[in-house]
């Protein structure tokens, strides 16, 4: 059943969802990076670390900056496109998150 917007019903509350995970998720990656540059002395794994919480956070905010604009266009093909993108950004940044936390876990603390 279509929406106003072109796009399935639970498609849209599905991006609903996602966009404010995605939010959620790019505010944890800058928390977390802001913890482990405060109590963490410059060594090579903190900085990987660093580069793998800013990089997720930048996957996450451009998920939110997709699912935004997913939901606001009215062309049905173009939303579903946008909703790849979004699925493969925000597996990247999951993925570029748990990594960034095993590196953590094992070697900065």
């Amino acid at each position: 059943m279509p929406s106003e917007r072109g796009a399935p019903t639970w498609l849209r509350n599905e991006l609903l969802t996602l966009l404010s995970v995605a939010a959620t998720l790019a505010g944890l990656c800058i928390t977390a990076l802001t913890l482990v540059h405060g109590q963490v002395r410059a060594s090579m794994s903190s900085t990987v670390v660093d580069d793998g919480l800013a990089f997720s956070a930048l996957l996450f905010l451009l998920c939110t900056y997709v699912a935004f604009f997913a939901l606001r266009t009215r062309d049905a093909l173009r939303s579903r496109r946008l909703e790849r993108s979004f699925d493969t950004l925000f597996i990247l940044g999951l993925t570029c998150m748990v990594g960034s936390g095993f590196i953590m876990v094992y070697t900065v603390l």
